[in-house]
């Protein structure tokens, strides 16, 4: 699919109805503009930051031994607590 735009004279671009609703972009988001090496990639900048986080994180449950929601609340129990010693000295 593919739609025309007009650039204005100030550079400004409309993005079409349609692509904006697929990009799940409204009045007020940010956009990213990508370019892998062939062509220029317009994506929701929101949508963007949250895949390049899940990318990085690729694997880190693995590596750190959580299998399951019951891992994840242990650790972060265990986190908090250290911080709190951290913080406060264990008054326990």
């Amino acid at each position: 699919m593919f739609d025309v735009s007009f650039v204005s004279a100030k550079g400004q671009v409309t993005i079409p109805a349609e692509m904006r609703r697929q990009l799940g972009v409204k009045e007020g988001d940010k956009v990213v503009f990508i370019n892998n090496g062939k062509q220029i990639i317009i994506e929701n900048a929101a949508m963007a930051a949250i895949r390049e986080l899940q990318e990085a994180f690729t694997g880190e449950a693995e590596r750190l031994g959580l299998k399951d929601e019951a891992d994840v609340a242990a650790m972060m129990k265990e986190i908090r607590r250290e911080m709190w010693e951290e913080r406060r000295g264990d008054y326990a």
